[in-house]
């Protein structure tokens, strides 16, 4: 069915669809994948800054997390790999989280043993090592999230990514709250022994309290394995490995380019690239912009963190009716016209001084700040649930985690390898943040032309 053809349910129905225990599931496992993003990224921003490391040196750290743009590499792994008794006992998704989440706790741990303004390396290293394990988990996350929701359940996808979302958010925001607003009086160390804490807290819910989906995926396998043993001589032990090369990591991605046709697979990639660039600079130097404009790390936990993410959660939840009853394309051109006036107001913000005019009402510096998280978190919420949900559509069931993880992949390239280079950028225009921001706009342009152009694709796409 269409996700458009939602239209004609009534509001009840609507709320009524978000009654379902799944969607709690995809809610928690949201807030995992979230939170270790505050560990690598924004908190430990505020942690190097406040140690006294350059722009430069800051914005380059960022390379940690290319794991979020190349983990498709491995993604097979987690569509085929079972990890023994693990696998029996908590299913293939939920045993690869549970792994990789005790994983990210023993580094966390670690991290907060440790200081970036002495031993800088092992900083690095040990933020590698979270980075590495939240992108593997995120690809067993978003396959967990897919199998939930099968073919007779399509019409949920897009409550399930705003779940995932505001998960997302929550786990973001609210630690990264935490970490800003008690920095100060805990110390970083203190601040990240209690990410690594809440991580255990997570690691229990998934034990505890989720289940694992059932999916008809090791059939649909199965075929895909029958097809690689008819071209391989069933007795010798290499053409087993390539066999098993053949059905793990080829035939997801061929499966893919058959299913849309090679012209348009590779126009999905780019747009996926082009759509969230711009707002990815924006979001590798918000910390820095803030800090040198004037705000305090209390500033900074209150407004971008807390009221961000409560902003971020509630317009999450509106975007996501938007997109059920009338359909992801409008829900991803409107958030692209939306993320692009959104920098445009940071490049307002970053023109205030301590008092403003707008509209022709005075206006503080920090209502400033208030009125421009306002816009960035809507339009930052309507974006990424039309974001998720048409990629989640893209995906097959067959191999879920790993085309999910193909097309998340090379949406993470833009967040990390290609926006490590923001704070160069910032110090070639002499921390002209202003012109840095419309930059930032400009680079939203390319996807939405590219969305317009393929338009009728993606309306075909979008209809199962």
């Amino acid at each position: 069915m269409s996700l458009s053809s939602n239209a004609s349910h009534p509001w009840l129905q609507v709320f009524r669809s978000y009654l379902d225990i799944r969607l709690l599931w995809v809610f928690i496992f949201g807030c995992a994948s979230g939170f270790p993003w505050v560990i690598t990224s924004s908190a430990m921003v505020g942690w190097m800054n406040d140690a006294g490391l350059d722009r430069s040196t800051i914005a380059f750290f960022g390379i940690i997390t290319v794991p979020y743009a190349i983990n498709f590499l491995w993604a097979p792994l987690i569509d085929s790999l079972k990890l023994g008794r693990l696998n029996r006992w908590l299913g293939l998704r939920r045993s690869w989280i549970f792994v990789c989440q005790l994983i990210i706790a023993i580094s966390t741990f670690a991290l907060a043993g440790n200081d970036p303004a002495t031993n800088l390396f092992l900083t690095g290293l040990c933020a590698f090592a979270v980075a590495l394990c939240s992108a593997t988990q995120d690809v067993a996350i978003d396959g967990f999230r897919i199998d939930l929701f099968n073919q007779f359940d399509q019409d949920k996808l897009p409550n399930a990514s705003a779940m995932a979302t505001i998960g997302w958010w929550v786990g973001y925001s609210i630690p990264g709250y935490v970490a800003f607003q008690y920095a100060d009086s805990w110390s970083w160390h203190g601040v990240y022994l209690f990410f690594a804490l809440l991580t255990v807290a997570l690691i229990l819910c998934n034990l505890l309290f989720i289940r694992e989906p059932k999916t008809d995926r090791e059939a649909l396998q199965a075929k895909a394995k029958a097809h690689f043993d008819s071209l391989f001589d069933q007795g010798s032990r290499w053409d087993k490995v390539l066999r098993w090369l053949g059905v793990s990591f080829f035939e997801p991605f061929a499966e893919f380019f058959r299913r849309n046709g090679v012209k348009l697979a590779l126009s999905l990639l780019l747009f996926v690239v082009l759509f969230k660039l711009g707002e990815a600079f924006l979001g590798r130097m918000s910390i820095q912009f803030y800090r040198e404009v004037g705000f305090s790390n209390e500033d900074i936990g209150t407004y971008s963190k807390l009221y961000g993410g409560m902003l971020t959660i509630f317009f999450t939840l509106i975007s996501s009716v938007f997109n059920t009853r009338f359909g992801i394309v409008r829900g991803l051109f409107i958030g692209g016209v939306a993320m692009a006036a959104s920098n445009l107001m940071f490049a307002w913000l970053a023109t205030v001084g301590e008092h403003a005019s707008l509209f022709g009402f005075a206006i503080s510096k920090t209502q400033a700040l208030m009125l421009t998280l306002f816009v960035d978190n809507f339009t930052t919420a309507f974006s990424t649930v039309a974001f998720v949900a048409f990629i989640s559509m893209l995906s097959g069931r067959a191999f879920s985690a790993t085309q999910y993880a193909l097309l998340a992949s090379v949406g993470s390239f833009g967040r990390t390898v290609l926006a490590s280079g923001s704070g160069y950028v910032v110090t070639w225009l002499d921390g002209q943040w202003a012109i840095f921001f419309v930059i930032t706009a400009l680079m939203v342009l390319p996807s939405l032309m590219l969305l317009f152009y393929m338009r009728a694709h993606f309306n075909k796409l979008a209809t199962v």
